[in-house]
């Protein structure tokens, strides 16, 4: 029997987790035929196996910032498409990053039926990862997904109904989400860590959300520690990031700097503040009370503002309802606002107490373990790829 074929693209280090988690699961559930993977990704998804053309992870940008790269991403955009038409894998999965990996599903879809005749009868399943946030901003994409995805994995709670509204054709199955089994099987409701206090601060992954974050966050860190004698620690994800963030932190002498190790980190965290991005809902996870802030590109802004529909950014706040992390954007988001509601926490253990009792229900809603397996499986039991699109479910295992 010939080894699947399967295509992965990730564009950013939480994407490249995520398919590198995706990989090793894949090859765990195919069973003594391991699928070969290849694609584009980053070093995490180098060290579990993938075969990558490009390095998508390099230089992660969001929003219009997007046009800084557009060559190269037009070049790797453009290789893959092609390597996928003479390769011809039998599966095509995006890993999150919807604006490219939504383009390239939709143009190779197009190609292939361009190209499709008696000697190209090649239809590869394709499926995406993670929802792009159509239901945050401009829901007619939701239509794009409809036509070209096979396969739709989903990793909040709420996102199945909401497809089943807008596109009852697309397959949508909720796989649960990675950071339950990133972290243990149950979230932290226990007390406040041990003394002494810790504000923690979590800028971003990117160098723009570094460059932008930090000189509001130090000046709040600055405040709350001389107010409350509180250690102040920040965790960056890559060590590229300890450079771009050294003019800014050498304003605070007492700082502690670490590469990684975020789960430890928030183990020991009295209040956080963080970029509205995935690492809130670790925080959500952890328990720790956080103030959630974004900076951006003024055009940046402005384009998003518009297209924007949901009240809050951090999704622990779209999973609660409310504004459980308080949350300060772009103007908002100074030294003094953050630094007043972190100082409320800090003086204030009740007000802890209940917003860790908060975010314990926020974590559950989160799904079961095995998040991985359960999108490997589903992954796996598409068609071969010259049929049609799957139907099956996948059971909660």
């Amino acid at each position: 029997m010939k080894p699947r074929s399967i295509l992965l693209i990730a564009g950013d280090p939480s994407g490249d987790l995520l398919g590198a988690e995706l990989a090793q699961a894949l090859r765990e559930q195919a069973g003594p035929f391991p699928p070969r993977l290849w694609g584009a990704g980053g070093p995490a998804m180098a060290a579990a196996g993938v075969e990558l053309r490009h390095d998508l992870t390099r230089h992660s940008v969001i929003g219009l910032e997007i046009l800084r790269r557009y060559a190269e991403l037009r070049g790797a955009f453009q290789d893959l498409l092609d390597h996928a038409m003479r390769e011809r894998p039998d599966i095509v999965v995006g890993v999150d990053y919807g604006g490219f990996n939504l383009r390239f599903a939709a143009a190779l879809r197009a190609r292939v039926a361009r190209e499709r005749g008696p000697f190209l009868n090649w239809r590869p399943q394709l499926v995406q990862y993670v929802s792009p946030q159509v239901w945050a901003s401009r829901p007619g994409r939701v239509k794009t997904l409809a036509r070209t995805q096979d396969l739709l994995l989903s990793i909040l709670p709420f996102e199945p109904a909401w497809y089943a509204a807008r596109a009852p054709n697309l397959r949508v199955e909720f796989v649960g989400h990675p950071i339950v089994d990133r972290h243990g099987q149950e979230p932290v409701v226990a007390p406040d860590p041990d003394p002494p206090a810790t504000l923690l601060l979590l800028p971003g992954s990117r160098v723009g959300e570094v460059q932008r974050h930090l000189p509001v966050m130090i000046p709040a860190a600055e405040h709350v520690a001389a107010a409350t004698g509180a250690r102040v620690r920040m965790v960056l994800p890559q060590e590229s990031l300890r450079a771009i963030a050294a003019p800014f932190t050498a304003a605070l002498p007492g700082l502690e700097v670490q590469i990684g190790g975020l789960a430890a980190a928030l183990r020991g965290a009295t209040v956080a503040l963080a970029s509205t991005g995935t690492v809130t809902l670790e925080c959500a996870w952890f328990g720790v009370p956080t103030v959630a802030l974004y900076r951006t590109s003024w055009l940046t802004y402005e384009v998003g503002r518009r297209l924007i529909t949901v009240k809050y950014l951090a999704m622990p706040n779209l999973l609660a309802g409310e504004a459980v992390m308080p949350e300060f954007v772009q103007a908002a988001a100074t030294p003094e606002a953050l630094a007043a509601v972190a100082l409320e926490w800090f003086r204030s253990p009740e007000r802890r107490a209940e917003t860790r009792a908060q975010l314990a229900r926020v974590a559950k809603s989160l799904g079961p373990p095995g998040a991985g397996r359960r999108a490997a499986a589903a992954i796996l039991s598409a068609p071969a790829a010259t049929s049609g699109p799957a139907n099956r479910t996948i059971p909660n295992r």
